[in-house]
């Protein structure tokens, strides 16, 4: 398993995550041991939670139940700001809000602290000073080691870098945000902006909710249980006729270098700077398997130039 650096951080991880998404909710909590242990013996090292994973709570709770004397050898990624309940209190990035939620984490993940807490949204109601000054004193507690962002803009991620820099504080190292094959934006401003400002990016959705699998086929009936049969309004954003088309494509590409879609869709992510970690979820041991095979194909700048043609 390749080791990287995130960003300009001293936080390594392996270059394939686990995402946890599935744990305490899709997947019951012995389901999630299974998983968790097969990815301890693959070497992943990078286990990215949060607090509302899981119907709000359960991942980090099953997590926290599971990891025992392991939890030294992993990465601990969680984030905050969605909302955990619907009254509208418990959620955002105000100072009050931060301080009460990094200790009901750390609860329920039943550790001293966490690797990397990230903000998993903006919260437009509080100015990012305040975020950052709450985020830098757990910091300084060694609540937490070093923080990051989630689905922040260009623009609001430098504003968050300028801002820790002109008041001393500690900044966000790494940004996680969707980014696939047939989900690009991110090469536009974020990527760029994450380059300059010594992000490392974390992507997540790398498969575009399975589309790049292989497993779906146009004109025929969607897989019984698969993410996209089950859920009407992703299979409405991600079955478009520009993604069947480029899918095909791709297929073809890697089909006829002995390389599966899945393979295809791993490595090209780890090609792209600042790329640290390529986020997937698993629901059964056997997709990590998979998953850490997918990075190793050593993509040629030829391979890099055509993927680029059929999936621009």
């Amino acid at each position: 398993m390749e080791i990287r650096n995130l960003g300009q951080s001293g936080l390594r991880v392996s270059s394939i995550g686990l995402g946890c998404n599935n744990f305490g909710g899709r997947i019951d909590e012995t389901a999630t041991k299974a998983v968790i242990h097969k990815a301890l013996d693959l070497g992943i090292t990078l286990f990215d939670t949060a607090d509302v994973y899981g119907e709000r709570g359960g991942s980090e709770t099953v997590m926290g139940n599971i990891l025992g004397a392991d939890r030294k050898r992993i990465v601990l990624a969680t984030k905050f700001a969605a909302p955990m309940d619907d009254s509208g209190e418990k959620v955002g990035g105000s100072r009050r809000y931060i301080m009460a939620a990094v200790e009901d984490s750390l609860r329920r993940l039943k550790t001293d602290w966490i690797d990397l807490y990230q903000m998993h949204r903006v919260d437009p109601l509080t100015p990012i000073e305040e975020s950052l000054r709450a985020l830098d004193d757990l910091i300084r507690q060694g609540k937490v080691r070093y923080i990051g962002c989630s689905n922040f803009p260009a623009w609001q991620m430098t504003e968050a870098a300028w801002t820790a820099r002109t008041a001393g504080l500690n900044g966000f190292v790494s940004c996680q945000d969707e980014y696939s094959l047939v989900h690009r934006a991110p090469e536009a401003e974020l990527m760029p902006a994450a380059r300059k400002l010594g992000f490392g990016l974390l992507p997540y959705f790398p498969l575009a909710s399975g589309l790049l699998t292989g497993k779906y086929r146009r004109n025929t009936p969607l897989p019984a249980g698969t993410r996209l049969a089950k859920t009407q309004r992703l299979a409405d954003r991600y079955l478009t006729g520009r993604n069947w088309e480029i899918s095909e494509r791709l297929g073809d590409f890697a089909e006829t270098r002995g390389h599966t879609m899945l393979e295809l869709a791993f490595s090209w992510l780890l090609t792209q700077r600042p790329v640290a970690s390529v986020i997937a979820g698993a629901t059964r041991p056997e997709q990590l398997e998979q998953n850490v095979k997918a990075g190793d194909w050593a993509l040629t700048t030829e391979e890099l130039a055509e993927i680029d043609r059929i999936a621009s």
